[in-house]
């Protein structure tokens, strides 16, 4: 019998392949983060979630710098937790912070990141 050979091979992927998150939160990140302690979990989100909430409340109402670092933050500090949605709407953000629409998409980002938290903690 002769050997097949193989028509493609996979191509050379330098970053790695990371599927679109589903959910606000990626869980297997956080776990992580926190070596899978749950209560750690939990305190980490719930933590995150005041401060994205006041990251919100800065960039709406601060001056351009206050709200700069504000952005940035909430950017740094989604990516630490999981909620990639969060820190990817932030990015986009942080490159044009004058344009309403992109902070609605930050906020919306949060809201439902927000919701996906309380729903885990119940």
């Amino acid at each position: 019998m002769a050997a097949v050979s193989i028509a493609f091979e996979a191509p050379e992927n330098v970053t790695g392949y990371r599927a679109a998150p589903s959910r606000p939160i990626d869980l297997v990140h956080l776990a992580g983060q926190t070596m899978g302690d749950k209560a750690l979990e939990i305190e980490v989100l719930q933590t995150f979630a005041r401060h994205a909430r006041a990251s919100l409340q800065e960039i709406a109402h601060g001056d351009r710098a206050g709200a700069a670092i504000a952005i940035h933050r909430l950017k740094g500090a989604a990516a630490a937790v999981g909620a990639f949605q969060v820190s990817a709407a932030a990015e986009k953000l942080e490159a044009s912070p004058a344009d309403a629409a992109l902070f609605a998409g930050v906020d919306a980002a949060v809201l439902e990141a927000e919701n996906f938290i309380l729903k885990l903690c119940r």
